[in-house]
């Protein structure tokens, strides 16, 4: 055992050093979605680790859905608080008419594909018959302390075809054994009840938070334990924000950067910790700045330790707060706020987490609902026709053009030989008004592109319409109107070979409250 574990790490090490590629069999069928960055290492050889960076299976599939929301529910919803003290009565907890297929399928008519449910928050009421504690539904008054809002949720996420998520917190304020290491032990068996008694779990949500518990300590929290735990009983979730898989954006605003790389430096990784783990995925929490304007341009992974596809998730309430309050019936955020957001989360290479928070009947509110109703409105208009579609398409250093506009993900646009910059030019077949450009690399690759600009040509001369940074999974830039025939996107910079799995240009809907 001793001996097949050097020769891995030397095998490993090897692959790092010299460029090598290793086989389907010796690399478990996935490509690392990590780098160890050498002390022998020249910025060139960062850049190219850096470029051959990509997802794991399981964070591909987390920002395929693009849209993932929270139900923040529990016994802060008849408390009106936001963040509960552990002492609540459950007797508090009943809602008159609960309907967890309600949610989700407002959830899935707005287009989220998955939802994730505040399963116990911070004041440590359970919305399951949990055997770790009486501080749960089963102590109180709705359904007869017979009810279990975790299974009503998961049930109606099955019947309906959405993902499912968990959020534990792992602060708990009603829990006598937290702030000792019994506590450890309490949580991986809430862990275990909540992993192995409601179907498939695609992700588990952690926060940060970390107060006293009631014997007035705080608790050394065993996130690398649950992590494995999670592992073994739930292996394709993702685990997000204190986790390896999914990172917070760094606000609760639903805004993320102008600039967003996935890949960013963890100074925690190293030859020993990967070959002790997973080879392909790590499974611990990357280190290191995750707050700032600039993550993982050039000037931030010149001097790194370590390479980690590490993506950003964006969240924000629908409302003010969290859960529901009912003085906030006039404060819900109106469907072009959520557009915006939309643009500014989703379409800056991040996942959009939005809170949905069920009121006090157990529904969704009214309000609500139809401003989701009118924002996926909004969407879908706007998108249902790219008017790139049946364009000439030019690019001289360019091959696979087609793959622009075929709406297939797995098919992709690159450069020939070593190119990092590209010029790709669409000549249409009439002149079309538009004001939103629309572009996705493939991330299974990498992410790659740094600059990039896209122009139009006007009486004989090529101008500016926009320009950003970096893509990945999709970047969405808006602009005043523009009417052309010819348009061209210029790649500026890129780390190896830039790669797009689509391109498109589109007219904004109108809001119905013009």
């Amino acid at each position: 055992m001793q001996t097949t574990r050097m020769a891995i790490r030397w095998m490993l090490a090897l692959s790092l050093c010299c460029g090598l590629h290793l086989t389907h069999a010796q690399k478990g069928k996935e490509a690392p979605n990590y780098a160890v960055i050498l002390p022998t290492d020249t910025e060139k050889d960062i850049i190219r680790k850096a470029a051959n960076v990509v997802p794991s299976p399981r964070q591909l599939r987390w920002q395929q859905y693009e849209l993932t929301a929270f139900f923040h529910f529990g016994i802060n919803t008849f408390t009106e608080r936001e963040w509960g003290t552990g002492k609540e009565d459950p007797a508090l907890f009943n809602p008159t008419a609960l309907d967890a297929r309600q949610w989700v399928q407002a959830a899935k008519d707005a287009g989220f594909k998955l939802v994730i449910l505040t399963a116990k928050h911070h004041d440590g009421f359970c919305l399951w018959p949990t055997a770790t504690t009486q501080h749960s539904v089963k102590s109180s008054p709705w359904k007869g302390g017979n009810g279990d809002v975790v299974r009503e949720v998961a049930e109606a996420c099955k019947d309906l075809g959405v993902k499912f998520g968990i959020y534990l917190s792992p602060w708990d304020r009603n829990a006598a054994v937290y702030g000792t290491d019994a506590y450890n032990d309490f949580f991986v068996d809430q862990l275990t009840e909540l992993l192995t008694q409601y179907g498939t779990i695609d992700e588990v949500w952690f926060d940060g938070a970390n107060g006293e518990g009631p014997n007035g300590k705080k608790q050394v929290y065993d996130f690398n334990r649950w992590y494995g735990h999670i592992r073994k009983l739930q292996p394709g979730a993702v685990i997000a924000i204190m986790g390896p898989d999914v990172r917070w954006v760094g606000t609760e605003t639903g805004y993320g950067r102008e600039t967003e790389w996935s890949v960013v430096p963890a100074n925690n990784l190293d030859q020993g910790a990967i070959a002790e783990g997973s080879q392909t995925s790590i499974a611990f929490k990357p280190t290191g700045d995750m707050r700032g304007s600039d993550l993982g341009s050039r000037s931030k992974i010149r001097n790194a330790t370590g390479l980690v596809w590490y993506p950003a998730e964006t969240d924000v309430s629908i409302r003010p707060g969290w859960f529901y309050h009912s003085k906030e019936d006039d404060k819900v955020k109106t469907p072009e706020k959520l557009l915006d957001i939309y643009y500014s989360s989703v379409g800056r290479n991040g996942v959009l987490l939005l809170n949905l928070p069920p009121d006090k009947r157990g529904l969704l509110h009214e309000v609500d609902v139809a401003n989701l109703k009118e924002w996926r409105r909004l969407i879908s208009a706007t998108f249902k026709t790219n008017l790139l579609q049946g364009s000439k398409i030019e690019s001289a250093n360019g091959k696979w053009s087609k793959a622009l506009l075929d709406d297939k993900y797995n098919t992709y646009w690159t450069t020939n030989g070593s190119d990092t910059t590209a010029t790709i030019t669409f000549s249409l077949k009439s002149p079309q008004t538009f004001d939103v450009l629309l572009l996705q690399e493939n991330i299974t690759v990498g992410q790659r592109i740094e600059n990039f600009v896209l122009e139009y040509k006007e009486g004989g001369a090529w101008k500016k319409i926009t320009e950003g940074t970096t893509v990945g999974y999709k970047r969405l830039l808006r602009f005043d109107p523009v009417t052309a025939r010819e348009v061209r996107l210029r790649i500026l910079s890129s780390r190896l070979n830039p790669t797009l799995a689509a391109i498109g240009v589109y007219k904004r809907a109108d809001s119905a409250r013009k």
